[in-house]
């Protein structure tokens, strides 16, 4: 009995809502997604999601795997996988992500900080060997040593 209550705790709560009209001030750490269509002040930290509804207005530093702007905000932000400026979203600070998407009309006003994204085994890129590429450059040196000898 007491371990199937253990198995149910792996699963995320439902996601975290800071309505149009309400007013917080604070720390927030979650562990889900996050929304702001009210007025948020202080700090967010965040595992999932963080959303600025149309609404919403923030002034705080966030932190977050991934963060959606539509409202205004107010603060440096930085995610870890990307951030995304809708055509109505405004920012007064500095971001740094791995990737950064602003729709037109989006106002960013701060400065840009890229980090490079983790390497994915599924990319379509070159794939060189560099073991090839020695024993090319070898090649000639060995052929040059025998003629001489």
């Amino acid at each position: 009995m007491w371990k199937q209550r253990q198995q149910r705790s792996p699963f995320k709560s439902t996601d975290t809502l800071i309505g149009h009209g309400g007013t917080l001030e604070g720390k927030v750490h979650c562990d889900t997604n996050l929304r702001v269509e009210g007025s948020f002040s202080g700090e967010i930290h965040c595992s999932g999601t963080v959303t600025v509804g149309e609404q919403g207005t923030v002034h705080a530093s966030i932190v977050a795997e991934e963060i959606i702007i539509a409202g205004k905000v107010f603060g440096d932000i930085t995610a870890e996988r990307q951030i995304l400026l809708l055509g109505n979203g405004q920012i007064y600070g500095n971001i740094t992500s791995s990737a950064l998407s602003i729709v037109e009309g989006g106002l960013l006003n701060g400065s840009v900080s890229m980090t490079e994204q983790p390497a994915q085994n599924k990319t379509g890129g070159l794939d060189i060997d560099t073991n090839r590429n020695k024993k090319n450059k070898r090649a000639p040196k060995q052929q040059g040593s025998r003629e001489a000898g």
